[in-house]
């Protein structure tokens, strides 16, 4: 499995050089839309060689979402989305409790 991603290096007139990073995203499949409103675009290992330009194929073909199914799905404490929260732990399986205001709540 891997991102879909573009990088690239500027040389500044100083001579000093920024290099630059982004993975592409689009929409979400069925399983993601629940979560958030876009996902990664997750590419498949025949796809590798299109995307990297080692043969010729249509970029724009692959930008889709991923399969159902590919992805595992599971809630986790509330707290792995604040970057406040460097403890270990926070990111394993939670038994789900509910739901409130359209997030999913974990204990």
């Amino acid at each position: 499995m891997a991102f879909a991603g573009l990088w690239e290096r500027f040389r500044w007139p100083d001579e000093t050089v920024t290099r630059s990073f982004t993975i592409l995203t689009t929409v979400p499949n069925s399983e993601m839309a629940e979560l958030h409103d876009r996902m990664p675009v997750i590419l498949e290992l025949q796809d590798w060689p299109i995307w990297l330009g080692e043969v010729e194929g249509d970029h724009a073909v692959l930008l889709r979402p991923a399969a159902d199914g590919l992805l595992r799905v599971w809630p986790v404490d509330r707290r792995v989305g604040s970057p406040q929260n460097k403890r270990t732990g926070a990111a394993r399986k939670h038994r789900r409790i509910g739901r409130r205001g359209g997030r999913m709540l974990a204990r």
